[in-house]
């Protein structure tokens, strides 16, 4: 077990089974059949092997663990993998996000089946190598190679405006990692080394961290999105099929908030400090103005959608607050975002199968006629406002502990996108689930099956469960959050004592 490669394994596994799914004969039936089943059960086997990470992760140590390292190019690039407290949570999330996506595929998607499975497993791989990546170039190549399937995704098994949608969602992204890239080779030069953690400690100037910080903004800001970056993303939402979305709210925006991690706070120190105040107004305008935009919308995606970049906001406070509980809640937030986000597009995606449109207007009365369904929606609606018992109460009281200690007028501010965030998405849910079933279109309308069950069942224990006992996702990060405050308040010359400390569950 101690030389076993798992987390190789558990990042190429996915690639694996994309080439057994392109094996398979000219698409019929049965080929159809047999690539949902092995693309199933090569997420499933993935997913357990990353729980073998999970089981042998030592929590107390802020090294990065699991490291494999080999020459690669040129005996300056090494492939080099390894997570620690920060990654890990991300690698789980992704893996067991996987599954459900393509549970929830099994019947919408009946058009170029084999090329679909092929597209999310290569998906898949890319996510995993993104958050497990040591060396800045292997990062890199993850973090763009995941834009391509995700291109695809969008742009063959979208809506209306899928070649629109994806065309935008790729340039935007694209644009700010050229910069990204830029960076990298200046940061190269200057350190002599691709490699992340000696990068992570060697003191850059402080004219080339401004201008890197700023390269690397722009890559992760796109990919959150921050306002005013953010316009790409409601458009990818409305067009892409249900599990696309799932993956786009749940993990890749997050890869935005994990490039701050992992490069911004401790490679750029001087400058994260410099460009706090600026981040803490784009989030906060973030977090008021797309909620308010949220309320206006009338397409059930597009107004999740805009909520996300409100939650996003929330996260990129927390980050820059540049204290324990601000960075323990941005990570938690995004874990938390991920499973409440992805199940309120399954949510939507249940009920556009069955009638295909996505208006609010079309809708209303539905408890009358799904009961079961009106009880999913409730709970991840409730968790998406941040109800106290669910998983996303945790993070933004987090987030908001850790703004009140370094800008009382920000975390004030940014309250008001709770209040908000409850009126858009009360408002949502009573114009969707309540009132007389009085549209004759809704009149046969079922509600879910057992497929959707099985898919929504373990976000709903997981809602749960976090929102009541967030202790494993707060102690699997811990040790890593306090060791990159440590660095990263050192590194500036004002230590803040009282604000490290591992948070406890009750926090």
């Amino acid at each position: 077990m101690a030389s076993w490669p798992v987390l190789s394994v558990t990042t190429f596994l996915p690639a694996f089974g994309a080439l057994l799914i392109m094996m398979l004969r000219q698409e019929d039936e049965a080929v159809k059949r047999n690539a949902r089943w092995i693309a199933l059960w090569t997420t499933l086997i993935t997913f357990a092997v990353s729980m073998v990470m999970v089981w042998r992760f030592d929590s107390g140590s802020p090294e990065f663990q699991f490291v494999e390292r080999q020459p690669w190019l040129a005996g300056t690039i090494t492939y080099h993998m390894g997570v620690d407290g920060i990654s890990l949570p991300f690698v789980i999330l992704t893996t067991a996000l996987m599954p459900l996506c393509i549970l929830a595929s099994w019947k919408p998607i009946q058009r170029r089946v084999k090329e679909y499975m092929v597209a999310f497993l290569v998906l898949e791989t890319m996510m995993v190598g993104t958050f497990a990546a040591l060396d800045v170039v292997v990062f890199y190549l993850f973090f763009e190679g995941g834009l391509i399937p995700m291109f695809l995704i969008i742009g063959v098994w979208g809506g209306p405006r899928r070649v629109y949608a994806s065309f935008k969602f790729f340039l935007y992204t694209l644009l700010g990692s050229v910069l990204m890239l830029i960076a990298i080779l200046a940061m190269y030069g200057e350190a002599g080394t691709t490699d992340i953690p000696t990068l992570m400690a060697h003191d850059f100037p402080r004219t080339l961290q401004t201008w890197a910080w700023l390269a690397f903004f722009a890559s992760f800001a796109v990919k959150m999105p921050m306002w005013p970056v953010h316009t790409w993303l409601p458009d990818a939402h409305v067009e892409a099929p249900t599990a696309g979305s799932v993956i786009l709210a749940a993990v890749l925006l997050k890869m935005g908030g994990y490039g701050f991690l992992r490069f911004s706070l401790p490679m750029f120190p001087d400058a994260s400090e410099y460009f706090a105040p600026m981040v803490f107004v784009l989030s906060v305008v973030a977090i008021v103005y797309t909620s308010l935009v949220a309320l206006m919308q009338e397409d059930v995606k597009k107004l999740i959608a805009y909520s996300s970049v409100a939650h996003m906001g929330f996260v990129t406070m927390g980050i820059f607050t540049g204290n324990t509980q601000g960075v323990a809640g941005s990570v938690f937030q995004m874990i938390s975002h991920g499973i409440v986000s992805g199940a309120l597009f399954l949510c939507v995606g249940v009920i556009y199968d069955r009638m295909h449109t996505r208006e609010i207007a079309a809708y209303g009365g539905l408890v009358n006629r799904m009961p079961v369904y009106a009880a999913i929606f409730m709970l991840f609606t409730l968790a998406n406002v941040g109800l106290p018992g669910t998983s996303g109460f945790v993070g933004e009281f987090l987030t908001l502990m850790g703004a009140f200690r370094v800008n009382t007028w920000v975390a004030t501010i940014a309250c008001l996108g709770v209040i908000l965030s409850a009126c858009y998405a009360l408002w949502l849910y009573r114009k969707v689930v309540f009132g007389a079933l009085e549209k004759p279109s809704l009149a046969a309308i079922r509600d879910v099956e057992l497929r959707e069950i099985v898919v929504f069942a373990p976000l709903i224990v997981l809602t749960i469960w976090f929102g009541v006992y967030p202790k494993p996702v707060l102690d699997m990060s811990a040790a890593s959050v306090s060791a990159l405050v440590q660095s990263y308040n050192e590194a500036l010359g004002t230590p803040k004592t009282a604000a490290l400390g591992r948070p406890s569950a009750a926090e």
